[in-house]
Formats: C-alpha cells, sequence, structure tokens
C-alpha cells in the first residue's frame, strides 16, 4: 500500500462494485431505522468510539460488521470512511480532524475506520491504492472521495457535499450561505472559472468573508499545480535551491498532499535567502497558502510567527 505524495484524487460515484461485500440474502427489515450500537460492536460501546461520544459517531469498521455497520446504516445516515494504517504517518494528520468533525458533527452522519491491513478484502473492494483514503456510502452506494491529507477548510466542504447528496438537513447546513455553496459544488466538480467567480462575488459584497477568502485561495492552488507532475516538480526544487518557482511549486504540492507544515517551512527558509522583489513574491505566495488552511489552523499560526521573525 504506497503512501502517495500526489493532489487528491477523486472517485466517480458508482465507480465501486460493494455487491461481493454483502451478507447473503439478508431479511429486508419492515421499514428502515436508525443502527444502534449493537449493530457494529458487541457489547459496550461501539470501538473506536471516543470518550463522550454518542455511539454512532465514530465506528470501527471490519469485513465482518461491514454489512450493517455501512450498508445497512448508510440508508439512513450517511457513513463516511477513513481508510489508514498504523504505519501511516499522514493518516495520523488527517484521522483526528475527521474524529473532530464528526463530533461536531452531533450523528448528521458517521465516520467509519478501516484499518486497511487488518480488512484487505475492504481496501481491495475500494481500490485503495493510498492512504489516508476518505470516501462516503449514501444509500448503499459509494460517493466521490479524496485521497491524501486536505486542510480542515477542504475536509468540511466534503462533509458538506456529502450531507447534501443524502438530503441531511444539519442544522450548520441550514445556517450556510446559498452563495458560498454554489462556490463550493463548483470548485468540488473542478469547474475553477466558475468557482472563482462566485467567490469573487462573495469577496466583492462581504470583504472579511474568510470561507469564501480560502475558497479563492483553493482555486489559485490548483491553477497553479494544473498539468504538473508532483515528483518533478519535487525533483526540481531538491536539485536547486534557489530555484524561485520551483520552490514554490514545490510548497503549493505539499500542502495538497497534507504537509502543510514542510510547505510553510520551505518557503520561510526561501524569504530568508531573498531580498527585495523576491522576498514579496514568496511572501505573498505563503500568505495565499494560509489563506487557503484558514485563520484557525494551528500550523498557520506558528508559521506566521516564523514568517514574522525570518522578516524582521
Amino acid at each position: 500500500m504506497s503512501d502517495p505524495r500526489t493532489t487528491p484524487s477523486i472517485f466517480t460515484r458508482g465507480a465501486v462494485d460493494l455487491s461481493a461485500l454483502r451478507s447473503p440474502a439478508p431479511a429486508k427489515p419492515a421499514a428502515p431505522s436508525r443502527p444502534t450500537a449493537s449493530d457494529s460492536a458487541p457489547s459496550g460501546a461501539a470501538p473506536g468510539t471516543l470518550p463522550g461520544l454518542a455511539p454512532e459517531t465514530i465506528i470501527d469498521v471490519t469485513e465482518s460488521n461491514f454489512q450493517s455497520a455501512v450498508l445497512e446504516r448508510s440508508l439512513t445516515t450517511p457513513v463516511i470512511l477513513d481508510f489508514w494504517a498504523d504505519w501511516c504517518g499522514p493518516c495520523k494528520q488527517l484521522s483526528p480532524v475527521l474524529e473532530k468533525l464528526a463530533a461536531e458533527g452531533q450523528g448528521a452522519w458517521v465516520l467509519g475506520k478501516v484499518d486497511v491491513d487488518a480488512n484487505p478484502r475492504l481496501a481491495q473492494a475500494f481500490r485503495v491504492q493510498g492512504i489516508p483514503m476518505v470516501l462516503a456510502v449514501i444509500g448503499g452506494q459509494p460517493v466521490e472521495g479524496f485521497t491524501g491529507v486536505l486542510p480542515e477548510s477542504q475536509i468540511k466542504q466534503y462533509i458538506d457535499a456529502v450531507l447534501k447528496a443524502a438530503g441531511v438537513d444539519s442544522g450548520a447546513a441550514a445556517a450556510e450561505d446559498p452563495r458560498l455553496d454554489a462556490a463550493d459544488d463548483a470548485l468540488m466538480v473542478g469547474d475553477l472559472d466558475a468557482a472563482e467567480a462566485a467567490y469573487k462575488k462573495i469577496l466583492a459584497e462581504s470583504p472579511a468573508d474568510a470561507a469564501a477568502e480560502a475558497g479563492l485561495a483553493q482555486v489559485e492552488l490548483y491553477r497553479r499545480i494544473n498539468g504538473q507532475d508532483p515528483a518533478s516538480i519535487l525533483a526540481r526544487a531538491a536539485a536547486d535551491p534557489d530555484d524561485l518557482e520551483a520552490q514554490r511549486l514545490a510548497a503549493d504540492v505539499e500542502v495538497l498532499s497534507g504537509q502543510a507544515e514542510e510547505a510553510y517551512a520551505r518557503l520561510v527558509a526561501l524569504i530568508k535567502r531573498t531580498t527585495g522583489d523576491e522576498r514579496d513574491v514568496v511572501r505573498k505566495h505563503l500568505l495565499s497558502l494560509f489563506a487557503v488552511a484558514g485563520p484557525d489552523d494551528p500550523a498557520v499560526a506558528g508559521a506566521r510567527r516564523a514568517l514574522a521573525s525570518a522578516l524582521f
């Protein structure tokens, strides 16, 4: 199982055949009902549940409980699967964010954690080629997902899209700005022109909108990296530490592959080695990456301190 350093990949709705994982001829219930913790775990709380959380918020998914814990549960509640392994460093970055968001979701969706080493048939069925990998199951069918570690703001966008696809009317969804929904939807399907126009329209009307600012920064990031080969970019940057374009693109690749702290450190080090207009170009690039993550990201707070020290 590889640990890819590439941009997040998108999986096509319905591209995975889950029929082989279904239990033979399960009895059809009289009416769908929200499963309880006993569906996926023997006595006591569901495995993997954080202290204080409802048993259904976070569950361990295995080959033996997949039918009840995921397929049947997804008929009433969307299940977002986190494919991970103990040896995977990026998994340890992503999983705590997903767990926190699951807690904040208060049961609107369920986080199912899949250890790929212990459940190879599940990894094969979902065509897992690299971890961490995240996708959702709604109504017994898989929907789009991503591979790698994303900023929390992008993970929230993905979860919002899953809830919308499932028709979940959560409190958070009700409070959302429909303008932002449209912009995020365009970004999710890769329509960068439409997403850019929508985010700019929001910022023209609400200049302090942090979500729109983050969205626009994501558009710019995807545009810079579009058509580029991540491995070649990183090799070029390693070969010439003073190649400003290569170093900036390498930072973009690192952000998209869940290595934001490495990206920030790379550009801070470059700022220390440059002056004048070159330094300002790198500084603005770093600020654009901060915008992608959002002001509440702890890694951004630390990198801002390092930036201030490098500048002054």
